[in-house]
């Protein structure tokens, strides 16, 4: 899943982003609000988390335009505005929830997986199931038949992308966009040494060898089971 952040304030959107990545979320950040415009313009988001008070393009004023412009993803505001008023104009610009600084990190976590599901985000459904497979992306265990394999944070969000596309083939450029953060885009190479290594984790587990499908020059799909 997919998420933009778009806060001023270097330190705090530095310590949410990485909460947000611990969390297995894939996190892009804006620092104005006219960045954030172009951010969701740009690609696809499952939620954002808006800063009310943002230079160039205010909190508010984004929220309306994304909502006038048919976005309809989750927004949830951050703000350190904590009057009735404040939290009413917000709901009122097309906010789905209102957050008031300081916050409690945990509360923050589950307002936004609550609102992921809510959302009826691709990330909505816990646990997807491939034949023998299953991946549960709550709780972040990934079991073969009855044997868990023990993955890496991009191994693991390779596998859910996978899964969540069954037999579409993924392209190594369209895995970087949905995995990676813009600010940490790998080379090719890189999806390809990920590929390589679920693949022989997987076996390990007892899945066939090309339990992850190479359709050549175009990407990856799963096997048909």
């Amino acid at each position: 899943m997919r998420i933009l952040l778009v806060e001023d304030d270097a330190k705090l959107g530095d310590a949410l982003s990485e909460a947000l990545s611990d969390q297995r979320y894939v996190v892009d950040v804006a620092r104005d609000g006219e960045a954030g415009w172009e951010q969701v313009t740009t690609l696809p988001y499952d939620l954002v988390l808006l800063d009310v008070t943002l230079p160039k393009l205010d909190g508010m004023s984004l929220c309306q335009r994304m909502r006038m412009q048919g976005y309809h993803f989750p927004l949830l505001m951050l703000t350190a505005r904590d009057t009735s008023a404040d939290k009413i104009a917000g709901l009122d610009a097309g906010a789905d929830d209102y957050v008031v600084k300081p916050f409690d990190l945990p509360e923050l976590l589950a307002r936004v997986r609550a609102l992921l599901r809510r959302g009826g985000s691709s990330g909505s459904m816990s646990v997807s199931q491939w034949g023998s497979l299953r991946l549960n992306s709550s709780t972040f265990e990934v079991v073969y038949g009855d044997r868990p394999l023990r993955l890496t944070p991009k191994e693991f969000s390779i596998l859910e992308l996978l899964l969540s596309n069954g037999r579409r083939v993924l392209s190594r450029a369209l895995m970087i966009e949905r995995v990676w953060s813009l600010a940490e885009p790998p080379e090719e190479d890189t999806v390809k040494a990920h590929i390589k290594s679920l693949r022989q984790k997987l076996k390990l587990a007892g899945a066939p060898e090309d339990f992850i499908e190479t359709v050549h020059g175009l990407g990856y799909r799963l096997k048909q089971v």
